[in-house]
């Protein structure tokens, strides 16, 4: 008798998890956007495009669970790169509850498909195969070869029109083990809402490495090529006790260098991340500091309220000369001076060093990100501020300030009542945040600032404009 395979989830995770493997091209990504519904996975034509683990949650019927797409399976593989993807492949078996196969009916049976069916037979777990593209009457021929390999089951789909996948999906959705916590009927609020960070930055400057080293285990694909990580990826995980969700993206270049598709499609896909990112943490390469594109991707980041942690990775490979982190760091926040609240930390992500004080800049970021604060405490520091340096007259009055209160977090908001908000100039806007930010100590947080005039003021303009 065979030995089985003993693979077993990495943790708990609430929800019952499917990981969809097959060979490179089989239709993993497009069944993953489905069954998503987003275009979250790369979707191509050229075989091997998703490289590392994708995650999304589905909801079949009032069953919710999480989906893993993979990369090409191949139980050979014949480069470094190949064995590195097919590594993810092994870790999503191993998270999953149940594993959905996908043979490619267009391509045909292939050796490999028989490799991997002998090394699925030994998983101890729930095992489904499908044959992908099987769209029309004339192509259900094609079915049959599969049944060669001694199935007792197969089941024909395309995930391109959607045909065959209900009866698909409600036999998987059965199988998963029962005492999961996949009722998609529970109280959304009582559902965990961890902080998203995503690591940004140029191709190739560590993101992956750092994705790694924060969690443990090699979540990403890790290659000295340039454009490895190609899909966004998501991996929660917990530190000290709070809960977060990793988004390790694509490298980010300027649109002139985006010279292939699936690049182009990855650059999307990583301004995606830091548009549902909460938190960033913006690597920068030591030995290179601060480019243009660090630049623009900072201010992406900043113009959309985001919570930031600059990182300078590679610090071990900075000329011994140029090794003064005070110096290197003035710098840095004088090229980038319209982030320079956000902490600055010097790591090695390749031998993990500095790697928790990463962390623990996260920490104070997310406490400052979505912090409250009182109201009394609010107006009492911008009286100050008023007092220390007023605002330019306005229309030959003077600029009054009455009061303040807090309308939003996630960054922190506040609305300012005054007699005159165009006296508020961006200058004297930009003094206020400065000053709130330190006053405050909103680190690594943008503050904005929404200026009203007080109703009885607004009645007072109009009375004179009639």
């Amino acid at each position: 008798m065979a030995k089985m395979l003993q693979l077993k989830n990495h943790g708990p995770c609430p929800l019952p998890i499917l990981a969809v493997v097959g060979r490179p091209n089989a239709g993993k990504s497009t069944l993953f956007n489905r069954l998503t519904r987003e275009r979250k996975a790369i979707v191509d034509d050229l075989p091997g495009v998703t490289r590392d683990r994708n995650y999304g949650e589905v909801e079949w019927y009032g069953k919710r669970f999480l989906l893993i797409d993979t990369g090409g399976f191949e139980p050979d593989p014949e480069t470094e790169l190949r064995r590195h993807i097919q590594e993810q492949s092994r870790l999503a078996m191993e998270e999953a509850d149940v594993i959905l196969y996908l043979f490619d009916g267009k391509a045909g049976l292939n050796p490999l498909d028989r490799d991997a069916v002998k090394l699925l037979r030994r998983v101890e777990k729930p095992v489904f195969f499908a044959v992908n593209k099987i769209d029309t009457q004339s192509k259900e021929t094609a079915l049959y070869e599969f049944y060669a390999l001694g199935l007792n089951e197969i089941f024909p789909l395309s995930t391109d029109h959607g045909l065959g996948l209900s009866e698909l999906m409600d036999r998987v959705v059965s199988a998963f083990p029962a005492g999961l916590d996949g009722d998609a009927g529970e109280d959304e609020e009582k559902r965990a809402n961890p902080m998203c960070l995503a690591i940004v930055g140029r191709p190739n400057v560590g993101k992956s490495t750092l994705a790694n080293r924060l969690l443990g285990y090699e979540r990403s694909v890790v290659d000295s090529l340039p454009g490895t990580t190609r899909d966004a990826v998501d991996s929660p995980f917990a530190w000290r006790g709070e809960q977060y969700t990793l988004v390790d993206t694509a490298g980010i270049r300027r649109k002139a260098r985006i010279v292939d598709r699936i690049e182009r499609y990855s650059v999307i896909r990583s301004l995606g991340s830091v548009e549902r990112g909460d938190l960033i943490i913006h690597l920068l390469d030591g030995p290179e500091g601060v480019t243009d594109q660090d630049a623009q991707i900072l201010a992406y980041a900043f113009q959309r309220g985001k919570g930031l942690v600059l990182v300078v990775n590679k610090w071990d490979l900075v000329p011994q000369e140029q090794k003064d982190t005070k110096s290197y760091s003035e710098q840095v926040y004088r090229k980038l001076s319209f982030v320079d609240f956000a902490p600055l930390v010097f790591i090695s992500a390749l031998s993990g060093h500095g790697i928790q004080r990463i962390m623990e800049a996260v920490q104070r970021v997310a406490q400052s990100y979505q912090s409250r604060i009182r109201t009394s405490t609010l107006n009492q520091a911008l009286h100050e501020l008023f007092k220390r340096h007023s605002p330019p007259l306005s229309q030959g009055r003077q600029v009054k300030f009455f009061y303040a209160t807090q309308i939003a977090q996630r960054p922190p908001t506040f609305m300012l009542f005054v007699n005159s908000p165009k006296g508020i100039g961006p200058d004297y806007q930009r003094y206020l945040i400065h000053h709130l930010r330190q006053g405050l100590k909103l680190e690594g947080t943008p503050v904005r600032l929404v200026l009203r005039a007080r109703r009885d003021e607004r009645k007072k303009t109009k009375g004179r404009r009639v």
